[in-house]
């Protein structure tokens, strides 16, 4: 019998990783004979004691149980059913053929008395498939994603011990109190002090990148009223833990709440919100009057934040170490208050300057091994939310080579109403999580700390061959993950490397052995001994903080007292620290766009990282919707934007990334995420086409044959059942499916088209551009809905292009009714596709038959042009006047003389 092979074992990993096999089962044999032989033994020794021993075994066989149900994976990766995504991948084939039929007919067949019109619409319509070929590209291989909380909680809660969950740094980004509601922001604050997480895991850092004492107040009472709304959530296990949306649901609030003081507690705290809402309202009250000599302290010194463009950096504890404890007695999450340094011709990067501020501060600080961030206006409305990306983040198997978990982001208030993100998300996400992950979207995002310092992915799961000092930590200098080229390049690699072995080594073992013996010595022996110029050249010159990026289990340094730490997370975060480093290059969050979101996670997918997208059952975030479709477009502009400057920058990927780890499907999808602007002018055009074809009586396509007819309907056809199979798998809805149609139609003709020529304005003529899409706070409530408009600048082309539409529907029909019956075939396919036009601008009318007689000026004055301007096109026409002056003459062949 030939013997079976067994495999060796690494006993660093984790015997989950080896998945179950024969030694598992071996193992476990061998643990039930000891017992039995150990239960006969005592039987026979003491026949009095057998009941309490058949106990005793019950327990370690329930215990055993529960230990083999802790080594189990935290999740599981799920495909789409094959009898969903598998007709979807067969239309999307016979989408493609059919489109090559089509096109050999549109070119083989130009429109002679429209020449200029066919061969625009043949240049877009060639446009629009190759950016439909893009995006589909992404979507061949979904996935969707399932976690085990029960299995969390088995493997790093064991009961009797402390919580061996991972701590976390918490990420709020906020600039101006006055724009940005501090009641929204201190909501967020809340829904993070409050969520299921072991309480000294957690650390909360505020960002206040406007220097306001309002905000700085508003933190200080969201404190206050912390101290008793933290226990009643934990106590009543509610869900959502922001109380502005927790008490505004409209649901029945008893359901599975058992606890007789429910309800009069509940009454208790939803009147201590409402005193500290009205707390909140008075200092914003009392903020709009700046005094004349600036605002000051209760101690009588200036605020330093008096000058939002020259002031130094402000740090505040507000609760962890100094004493937050709630009414309970019990610890709070540790919340700190940052404003960073503000200095004039100093390049602040904005957000994600902000963000690296904040990642050199909580690495001081706390140096949690993973940092989530948010929005101000984002609020945790999933309270295991952070367990549920443990579950990625700490599984022995997956969990090493995820850099981030993006959760999918919904919206209250209007979601009915509301824009592309569902569909974008739902479909997009889950069909780039089957490649290299999701891309991030700037927000509700999990980072694994180490990804966001500039490390490579650890790709090879085996030891080197030659051994390394700093394994298993990280490697300085990459020979430890190899893995990552072709396997005929990795002997030359590693020769090379071998030469510099000794020196990149010996820099690495002094950091790790400063670490090691950090405990002898003054303070200044300390640090001095982790200096050294490699790593002041990338992350500058805090020697704490170069310590911190060497600690890979979330351990803090300790350098001293707070008031020491404060002192150093003061140096991080001053305007000089940066400079000549790789921060905003290599390091954190990436600079050189106002998307830095994109940039950030697609150098992350080239260091060979992969990230997940979680879906949890209940929403894992949310965020207000925008109030109006002018300030969904201020989003979508900024966006294009950033898409643009990254177009035409270094870091654009039909350039960059070559040779890392960036597989060649998420490489598409990165390329389509920054052309997708320069589909706005075709789209442009092609919504003009219509209302040209009713006003001239031309037309795009040329009289039908049998044969076109048939590739016509077929496209129709295959186009209506992609979607319907694509919301399917998806599981989106028909209403949302339509939303993002048209919401792409008016970004596209609007916000993308302006980005398109700003981009190029702002890079190429280096034009600082800050065009920035503003609404009113104070508008009318009655209308504030997706359809009601604050118009701007990026609403006159839309605008334009629904008139247009309109008053060639109305000329076309007069003119049919003029000509008579032969006339209407024609016009059929003219006012289909101008209709299509309309319905998807279809939200402008509404928002101007919802304004009450409220329209702005702008549209007025170009109703005005139009209407002239159309009037004299209309009398140049004649529609109304025979088309001839006279009687044809035709020569009868007879000589009249």
């Amino acid at each position: 019998m030939v013997p079976l092979q067994t495999r060796s074992m690494d006993p660093s990993k984790d015997l989950a990783a080896y998945g179950y096999g024969s030694v598992a089962w071996k193992e476990r044999m061998e643990t039930w004979k000891q017992r039995q032989m150990k239960l006969g033994n005592v039987r026979k020794e003491n026949d009095n004691k057998e009941d309490s021993n058949n106990l005793v075994d019950d327990d370690d066989d329930t215990e055993f149980l529960i230990m083999d149900e802790g080594r189990q994976p935290l999740s599981r990766k799920m495909s789409v059913p094959s009898s969903q995504i598998n007709p979807y991948r067969m239309v999307i084939l016979m989408r493609l053929v059919v489109l090559g039929f089509f096109f050999h007919y549109r070119v083989v067949n130009p429109v002679e008395h429209a020449y200029a019109l066919w061969l625009v619409s043949i240049i877009c319509e060639i446009w629009f498939t190759l950016s439909w070929i893009l995006d589909q590209f992404p979507k061949l291989l979904p996935v969707m994603r399932e976690t085990y909380l029960d299995r969390l909680s088995l493997r790093y809660e064991k009961e009797g011990k402390a919580s061996q969950l991972s701590p976390i740094d918490i990420f709020v980004i906020t600039v101006d109190p006055l724009k940005e509601p501090p009641l929204v922001t201190a909501n967020s604050v809340l829904s993070i002090l409050a969520m299921d997480y072991p309480a000294e895991k957690v650390s909360c850092y505020v960002s206040d990148d406007g220097a306001a004492m309002l905000t700085f107040e508003a933190l200080s009472e969201t404190c206050e009223f912390a101290k008793k709304w933290v226990p009643f959530c934990k106590k009543f296990s509610i869900e959502p833990r922001a109380p502005e949306w927790y008490f505004a649901e409209k649901i029945n609030y008893l359901n599975d709440k058992v606890h007789p003081s429910f309800v009069k507690e509940r009454r208790e705290m939803k009147r201590e919100y409402e005193e500290f809402r009205v707390r909140i309202n008075s200092l914003v009250a009392k903020s709009r009057k700046v005094p004349e000599e600036g605002w000051t302290m209760q101690d009588g010194t200036p605020w330093p934040g008096n000058n939002v463009r020259d002031h130094p950096g402000m740090i505040q504890v507000f609760l962890g170490e100094t004493g937050g404890h709630d009414i309970d007695g019990k610890e709070l999450p540790r919340l700190v208050y940052v404003s960073r340094e503000k200095r004039p011709n100093f390049n602040h990067h904005k957000k994600a300057g902000a963000l690296n501020a904040l990642a050199r501060v909580s690495a001081v600080l706390s140096n949690a091994p993973f940092v989530l961030n948010l929005d101000y206006d984002h609020y945790i409305n999933n309270s295991k939310v952070v367990r549920e990306a443990m579950c990625f983040m700490m599984d022995p198997v997956v969990g090493k080579r995820v850099s981030y978990v993006q959760f999918s982001q919904r919206f209250d208030g209007i979601e009915q109403h509301a824009n592309q993100t569902n569909g974008f998300f739902d479909i997009n996400m889950k069909g780039l999580d089957g490649i290299q992950g999701p891309t991030y979207v700037g927000t509700g995002c999990v980072f694994r700390r180490q990804a966001l310092y500039g490390f490579d992915s650890p790709r090879n799961k085996k030891p080197p061959t030659k051994t390394c000092n700093c394994w298993p930590k990280w490697c300085c200098c990459g020979c430890c993950f190899m893995g990552n080229k072709k396997k005929k390049f990795k002997k030359l690699k590693f020769e090379i490397l071998e030469n510099s072995h000794s020196k990149v080594h010996s820099e690495a073992s002094a950091v790790e052995g400063s670490l090691n013996h950090i405990e002898n010595g003054t303070e200044d022996e300390k640090l001095a001994q982790i200096s050294n110029p490699k790593f002041a050249k990338k992350f500058g010159q805090s020697p704490i903080f170069v310590a911190s990026t060497q600690l890979l289990d979330g351990e803090t340094l300790k350098h001293g007292n707070l008031a020491s730490q404060l002192t150093e997370a003061i140096h991080v975060i001053s305007c000089g620290y940066e400079e000549k480093t790789e921060w905003g290059k290599e390091v954190g969050w990436i600079y050189g766009s106002v998307t830095e979101d994109i940039l950030t996670g697609f150098k992350m997918h080239c260091h060979g990282w992969r990230s997940i997208y979680s879906i949890p059952q209940r929403p894992g975030f949310k965020v207000s919707s925008p109030r109006n479709l002018s300030s969904g477009l201020q989003q979508v502009f900024q966006w294009a934007l950033g898409s643009m400057e990254i177009f035409m920058s270094k870091h654009c990927p039909l350039w960059y990334g070559y040779g890392g780890g960036l597989k060649w499907l998420q490489r598409i999808s990165y390329i389509n995420a920054i052309v997708y602007p320069w589909t706005s002018i075709p789209l442009v055009v092609y919504c003009t086409l219509p209302a040209v074809c009713l006003l001239t009586g031309k037309f795009i396509i040329p009289e039908l044959s049998n044969t076109a007819g048939m590739w016509f309907v077929s496209l129709f056809f295959c186009i209506f059942t992609t979607s319907l199979l694509e919301m399917k798998w998806s599981g989106v809805t028909i209403d949302e499916w339509w939303r993002n149609e048209q919401f792409w139609v008016i970004g596209g003709v609007s916000a993308h088209f302006v980005a398109v020529f700003l981009g190029m304005f702002k890079v190429l003529a280096g034009v600082n551009t800050n065009f920035i899409v503003t609404s009113r706070e104070d508008d009318e409530k009655e209308h504030s809905d997706m359809f009601a408009l604050n118009w701007t600048t990026l609403l006159i082309i839309p605008t334009t292009l629904l008139i247009l539409n309109i008053i060639a529907v109305v000329a076309g029909v007069s003119n049919a009714i003029n000509i008579g019956f032969e006339a209407w075939g024609p016009l059929l396919g003219k006012l289909l596709f101008s209709f299509w036009v309309i319905l998807h601008l279809y939200p402008f009318l509404k928002g101007m038959v919802g304004r009450h007689n409220r329209t702005p000026t702008i549209v007025i004055v170009w109703a005005i042009l139009l209407a002239t301007f159309f009037s004299v096109l209309w009398v140049k026409i004649d529609p109304f006047l025979p088309k001839s002056s006279g009687p044809i003459l035709e020569e009868c062949g007879l000589d009249c003389n």
